[in-house]
């Protein structure tokens, strides 16, 4: 129970590598929180998990993470760990074929998203001079490549240089932010690839409890020590 007496929020928490995360520091103490859009899918993340707390909010809506935090506050006082999990994709993401909309999406929920939750968490992780934020981006925010598609690369760039800045910010206050860059892992965001995933494909991924047990770590390291940034990968998957 190394977490005792902490407290988290997690983003995207219904499913994938968010509700993961929630299960890993449920497990070691914490009193956890996870949103999400979609009301439905956290309740049935809650019953998998008694005792874990969850609100409807869509990230990328300054509106809804303003009512998220007050009612967190409410719920768990102080948030110890702020967990950016939430992110999407969608099927169209060559150059060609994106939209205007969907480029405009993906920014929005992917990196505004998580500027508009570090923005509502960090009054009072500099009030207390302690705190840690984990951005879950993706190794498409270190090596651009086609497999994410030209606006998700771009998101997860721009969350991936959110959390540098904001942490070279903070340090000195003794708030924590770790960029964790996870490969191919098997989560619902597989069905907006372009082509259908085979068995075997999914087979040689991550699942979501590995990219979940790099937060824990991270978590659970001392207040002196930051793990600044993480690339976690298959093990048959190159870095691009």
């Amino acid at each position: 129970m190394r977490l005792q007496g902490k407290t988290a929020l997690v983003t995207g928490g219904g499913s994938g590598i968010g509700e993961a995360t929630a299960a890993a520091l449920m497990k070691e103490g914490c009193r956890v929180a996870i949103c999400g859009r979609r009301e439905d899918v956290l309740k049935e993340a809650a019953a998998r998990a008694p005792g874990l707390l969850f609100k409807a909010a869509d990230v990328s809506e300054r509106a809804d993470v303003e009512a998220l935090f007050a009612w967190a506050a409410k719920e768990l006082g102080r948030i110890d760990i702020l967990v950016n999990a939430a992110g999407i994709n969608v099927p169209k993401r060559m150059m060609g074929d994106l939209s205007p909309e969907n480029w405009d999406l993906l920014l929005k929920v992917n990196a505004t998203g998580a500027y508009n939750c570090v923005r509502a968490v960090l009054p009072q992780m500099k009030e207390r001079g302690d705190g840690l934020i984990v951005n879950v981006s993706s190794i498409s925010g270190k090596r651009a490549s086609p497999l994410g598609g030209v606006g998700y690369n771009a998101s997860k760039f721009a969350m991936t240089a959110l959390g540098i800045s904001v942490g070279e910010e903070v340090k000195d206050l003794g708030i924590r932010v770790t960029n964790i860059y996870p490969g191919e892992v098997d989560t619902p965001i597989l069905k907006n690839r372009p082509s259908p995933v085979t068995p075997e494909h999914r087979a040689r991924m991550m699942k979501p409890e590995d990219v979940a047990d790099a937060v824990l770590m991270t978590a659970c390291l001392p207040p002196r020590a930051c793990v600044r940034e993480l690339v976690i990968v298959p093990t048959r998957q190159g870095y691009i």
